[in-house]
Formats: structure tokens, C-alpha cells, sequence
């Protein structure tokens, strides 16, 4: 009897009350994330025969969309800056997935040099692009400068992303139907545009407010891109995927890390935030689809305003492709 007593008052303490509330709470979050996407299961694409290129591949989303991406039988370059990491990620995969067709390389999207490098190194181990997945990204940096004078930040973000799709148009064209996806975030509503920061010039950006610009530079730019693209075969989308909990916040402070990783109950986890970059890249309800912006619930939804002025994607468009010599290949 005193042990069921004991046991009682533990259960219903106000610690486990509130700690059964948080759990019930996660678990319900959990069937409402899933309610509201897209169902990976249904989808029938095959990608036997296809080759995708996926940035940030060795953890978080780009790990989970690699995964599934071989699952289905496609050609997966593995694009990663820490070979290490991306070597164990394709060792996993390769578990996973049970597929040999995985390949690794190493590019550090903040190099327009190490960009070039690789773009050169794909084009003759792949020829033609079925589908390119910009989602590396990185957040929580303060302002520093590569050694080639662009702004980390940016330059991984947005720069990065820009030059690598657009060397890689010709592959892209040359498979006859392909997609890009961007990994964009809802964040990106909170940046505005200011070329100067692409060389860490301009007016001085807030703690993490390089993120939200870098993702609305990002947005427009698939605006922009799409529309030049019409006719080609390759379309152009991007997509937040939501707060999802990965390795993206490893950068901040140990404070801030904290915080995160209480809110993480209300996150989704890699998996979870993968499925509407999935659906982007796999829906065979998307063909044809081109300059639109997808929400984490994969619902095409309009992005902030600047992110739909042809104006502003235009001038940003020329400063980028100034700063990066883009007609330039060697």
C-alpha cells in the first residue's frame, strides 16, 4: 500500500503531469506534421537511370533526401564540404538504401574556386542532371569574410547555390526534363535585399539576420531563374521546409543551443522536414511546374513581396553574375 502510494504521488506529481503534457504534446505535433504532408509512401517515381546532385548530403534534410533518393534507384552525387562526414553518410546510406549508386565529392559551397573545381569534375562523371538540390546552408555565423571576399553567409547561402546551377544549366537541359530545388525558409519574409552584403559591405545586419537575407536572395533568385529557364525542360522551385532539428544550429552559442533544443518538441525531425524537398523533387503532379514557392506543408504559397519583384531579382541577378564571372568557366 505505501509503495502505491509512493508510486501515485510520483505519477501525479506536477512534474509528471506536466512532463506526460509535453509528451502528449510532441506526440500530437508529431500526427499533425504527418496529416499535413505529402505521402511519400504513395509516390510511385522510379529514378533508375537518373542522376541527382544533392548539397549538404552528409547530414540533416540533405542526408534524408539523399536517402531516399537512392532508395528509388537514382544516381546520388553525394556533395559534401567535410569529406569525412560525407563518407560516413554514404556508408549509411548505402545501408539504408541498399544502392552502389552513390558517389562522393567534396565542394565548399563559400569557394566560387572549389564550385568550379567540382562543376568541372561532375561534367565529366555526369553529363546530364535529372535533378540538382540546393540545400546546404549555414546560419549563426557573424560576419566573416572568405578569402576570396565574399561573405561566409551569403556566399554558402546564396552565391554558392547560384553559380553551381548555373554551370550545371547545360547538364540540366542536356537530360531533357530536370528539376532544381531550392531549400529556401519561411525566414526569408524577415531578410531584405542589399547587394553590398554579398561582399560584407552595406548596411550592419543583426544577429542571424544574414540568414533570413541570404534566404530571400535565394527565393528571388528562383523567380529569376525560372523565368529564364521557360522552355528548357528544367524547372525551378524552392521550399521551406519548416523548423526542423538539425546540426544548422551547431554555430550558435551554447545558450542558444539550449533553447533550440527545449523548442525541439515542437520540431520536426530530418526526416519529416525532408518530405516537401521530396515531393518538389519526385511529384509527378509538379512537371511543368516552375517559379513557385512552396510552404513545409507543400503548398504553393506566395513568398514575401521583394521576393516576387522581377526588378529586384533582375538587379540582383546582374550584381551576382558580375561578382561571380559567370560567363567565365576556367
Amino acid at each position: 500500500m505505501a509503495l502505491w502510494s509512493l508510486l501515485s504521488t510520483l505519477v501525479w506529481s506536477p512534474g509528471s503531469v506536466l512532463l506526460m503534457l509535453v509528451l502528449l504534446l510532441r506526440l500530437s505535433l508529431w500526427f499533425w506534421h504527418e496529416s499535413r504532408l505529402w505521402d511519400l509512401q504513395q509516390c510511385s517515381t522510379d529514378l533508375t537511370g537518373k542522376t541527382a546532385v544533392v548539397t549538404g548530403a552528409n547530414s540533416g534534410i540533405g542526408k534524408a533526401v539523399s536517402q531516399e533518393l537512392a532508395r528509388r534507384g537514382a544516381r546520388v552525387i553525394l556533395a559534401c564540404r567535410n569529406r569525412e562526414r560525407g563518407q560516413q553518410a554514404l556508408s549509411e546510406i548505402q545501408v539504408v538504401s541498399k544502392s552502389n549508386c552513390l558517389l562522393l565529392s567534396q565542394v565548399d559551397l563559400s569557394s566560387m574556386a572549389s564550385i568550379r573545381s567540382f562543376v568541372r569534375w561532375l561534367l565529366q562523371e555526369s553529363p546530364e542532371i535529372h535533378l540538382l538540390v540546393n540545400n546546404a546552408a549555414i546560419c549563426g555565423i557573424p560576419k566573416t569574410l572568405t578569402p576570396e571576399g565574399l561573405d561566409f553567409t551569403f556566399a554558402t547561402n546564396y552565391v554558392g547555390p547560384f553559380l553551381l546551377t548555373n554551370l550545371l544549366q547545360g547538364a540540366l537541359q542536356r537530360a531533357g526534363s530536370a528539376r532544381v530545388v531550392n531549400v529556401s525558409s519561411f525566414r526569408h519574409a524577415h531578410g531584405y535585399v542589399d547587394e553590398k552584403h554579398l561582399t560584407g559591405a552595406g548596411k550592419p545586419l543583426a544577429f542571424n539576420k544574414n540568414y533570413d537575407c541570404s534566404k530571400l536572395l535565394l527565393t528571388s533568385f528562383t523567380g529569376e531563374l525560372a523565368r529564364r529557364l521557360q522552355g528548357t525542360g528544367v524547372t525551378v522551385n524552392s521550399v521551406d521546409p519548416g523548423v526542423v532539428y538539425t546540426e544548422i544550429m551547431k554555430q550558435f552559442s551554447w545558450p542558444y543551443r539550449c533553447c533550440f533544443w527545449l523548442y525541439s518538441i515542437f520540431c520536426k525531425n530530418a526526416k519529416q522536414g525532408a518530405i516537401p524537398v521530396l515531393y518538389l523533387s519526385l511529384a509527378k503532379e509538379l512537371d511543368g511546374v516552375s517559379g513557385k514557392y512552396f510552404s513545409s506543408s507543400c503548398m504553393i504559397t506566395l513568398p514575401a513581396k521583394t521576393a516576387r519583384d522581377p526588378q529586384v531579382a533582375q538587379r540582383l541577378w546582374n550584381a551576382t553574375a558580375q561578382l561571380t564571372n559567370l560567363e567565365k568557366m576556367d
